[in-house]
């Protein structure tokens, strides 16, 4: 608790100074407490994060009570003279302190022979002085800077250099052109448009800007004779990054075969998977490579779709409290993961933070006391103090399921339940003791009861075996550059909103900026659907006969307090954090 008694003190003067009131301020106190030791976020940060309170108000009243100055105050833009200036600043200190600073949202802002001055949009940050403290000034200042000037200085004097597209702009794109159409592959031609360094340039170039942009997957597309196109899946949408003419397709899905482990290039009538690792501005990134063959407008061609998924450990969230769990689907999740035994299931389809919420569960309970082993086709994120088994031609996903229970084992992650098979493992272990994880491809958390029976499951097997089952799916959290509007009654009746909350609540449109890449929104939240297993739940599922009452079972829940997904979506837009596009487009009725 010696963390939390540090930061009430600033929150009774947040609360002497009408910055909060108690209600949020008791609020933010108790996050602060259940947040782990290792975790670095303050006071500040869950207010603005967690409770949704103006960043700008609370980092400037923090920043008074601290005494810090406020640079530029009252100013949206930097003129050029001044922007000029602070570039110098920059490109004057070393580069790896600069990127340091530009991490915790700081920049120099100010210089003479003796004193730095740093704006930063949290000046009460810690890690600020120390990194500061590397460089040769015999004094240095701390001032507060608006977090949104800070993002438009920093973009207009701090640039990610892509040197692989750099080079690519230098290069005549015409070079590549070749005659239209062959009857076969031609191996040498293809060699001739390989050793161009304009393709090596674009797949490396490609590899770097899809970590700098955040984006989950990156498709190379067939889409001609001779064209390509790479598109970006960014908040779970894809958008065309880049198109490539004037090149065969083979000749740039060759070029990442050769880059690209445990894949023959010259195999192109089926499926491979394989892998790819690379630095990324200081740090380790994988790529997992899938190539599918795929049919083309003149079908003596080999064209082949590649899908590369970005695996970035540093997006691994590893803390509950930071992964936005709704209140009441929180507690449920803590309590049925602190349990000694029994199975937590996570449903949804492809791309719905499944394995997110699952590696988060293990972080938390994890410790050296206990034996966890993960069974996962692919490994996608190493966990630290677990044995992530290794799935290969000689031990197979099921093998290791049947394995696995003779390995001594405490905790234990099966990636999916794919049959009766893998099902019968995860329950049968559930029921003896052990903490069990795993995922299924369901639409809601009841259906994933009546899948568990039709897959052939007994329902006492299934009432004493699972503690909670939790459907979620990701939702496009809405840019700053959102407006306020007023959609249709009905629009807001249809997806569940009473009169009353008509009234009371303001409702956002997305609109598009430069920093949303004008979609209109930002990163991503979850929505979700915790149905914890009661005494009520378990009781209903015993007495089914040969069919599973999986609407009984939700009015249970939800008279419980269980918020269906679509509810949890109208909480999301409640919050201001996403639109009612994008609930309606992601959830069904209730």
């Amino acid at each position: 608790m010696g963390k939390v008694n540090t930061k009430t003190h600033i929150g009774n003067l947040l609360l002497s100074r009408g910055i909060v009131d108690e209600d949020q301020l008791d609020l933010a106190i108790k996050i602060l407490s259940e947040e782990p030791d290792e975790s670095s976020r303050r006071l500040g940060q869950i207010l603005h994060q967690d409770l949704n309170l103006d960043r700008h108000t609370i980092m400037k009243a923090i920043a008074d009570i601290y005494a810090f100055d406020e640079v530029f105050e009252g100013v949206e833009k930097l003129d050029e003279a001044k922007i000029q200036k602070i570039k110098k600043y920059v490109e004057d200190l070393p580069k790896e302190i600069i990127d340091e600073l530009v991490h915790q949202k700081a920049i120099p802002v100010k210089k003479t022979s003796k004193t730095l001055t740093i704006a930063a949009a949290d000046p009460s940050d810690p890690k600020l002085s120390s990194i500061i403290s590397k460089l040769n000034f015999k004094e240095f200042d701390i001032s507060y800077c608006r977090y949104e000037l800070i993002d438009d200085i920093l973009s207009k004097v701090y640039e990610q250099k892509n040197e692989f597209l750099d080079l690519l702009e230098d290069i005549d794109m015409e070079q590549g052109q070749i005659s239209d159409v062959e009857e076969d592959v031609d191996e040498d031609e293809i060699d001739a448009e390989i050793n161009q360094s304009m393709l090596n340039s674009l797949i490396e170039g490609m590899l770097v800007e899809g970590v700098r942009r955040g984006v989950s997957d990156m498709h190379i597309i067939p889409s001609g004779n001779t064209t390509t196109d790479i598109r970006f899946r960014t908040d779970g949408k894809l958008q065309l990054w880049h198109q490539q003419k004037s090149v065969k397709p083979e000749a740039i899905i060759a070029v990442v075969k050769d880059k690209t482990r445990n894949v023959d290039r010259f195999e192109r009538d089926s499926s491979q998977d394989g892998f790819i690792q690379r630095p990324v501005d200081g740090h380790n990134i994988r790529y997992r490579v899938s190539i599918m063959p795929m049919v083309g407008a003149q079908f003596e061609r080999k064209f082949e779709s590649v899908v590369i998924r970005i695996l970035d450990d540093r997006e691994v969230i590893t803390d509950l409290n930071i992964l936005g769990l709704q209140k009441k689907a929180k507690e449920d999740f803590v309590k049925a993961i602190e349990k000694p035994s029994g199975i937590v299931i996570i449903t949804g389809p492809t791309g719905s933070g499944k394995s997110t919420t699952l590696v988060a569960a293990l972080y938390y309970v994890i410790d050296p006391t206990k034996n966890v082993l993960t069974v996962e086709e692919p490994v996608e994120y190493l966990i630290q103090g677990a044995r992530q088994l290794k799935i290969s031609n000689n031990m197979s996903f099921e093998q290791a399921i049947r394995g696995i229970l003779r390995h001594d084992p405490d905790i234990v992650l099966v990636g999916e339940m794919r049959d009766l098979q893998t099902a019968e493992v995860a329950i049968k272990m559930a029921n003896t003791g052990h903490l069990t994880f795993s995922t299924l491809h369901t639409n809601d958390a009841p259906s994933a009861v009546s899948r568990l029976y039709k897959m052939g499951i007994e329902p006492f097997l299934i009432a004493n075996a699972v503690n909670l089952i939790m459907a979620q799916r990701l939702v496009r959290r809405l840019c700053s550059c959102k407006e306020v509007y007023e959609p249709h009654p009905e629009t807001l009746r249809g997806i569940g909103f009473t009169d009353e909350e008509i009234e009371e609540n303001t409702f956002y449109k997305p609109v598009g900026c430069e920093k949303c890449h004008d979609t209109g929104y930002k990163g991503r939240a979850a929505i979700m659907e915790a149905l914890y297993f009661t005494k009520e739940v378990k009781r209903i599922i015993l007495e089914s006969g040969g069919e599973i009452d999986e609407e009984r079972i939700k009015e249970n829940a939800i008279k419980n307090g269980m918020l269906t997904l679509r509810a949890s979506g109208r909480e999301r837009i409640k919050n201001g954090l996403t639109s009612v596009e994008e609930i309606m487009a992601i959830t069904v009725e209730d």
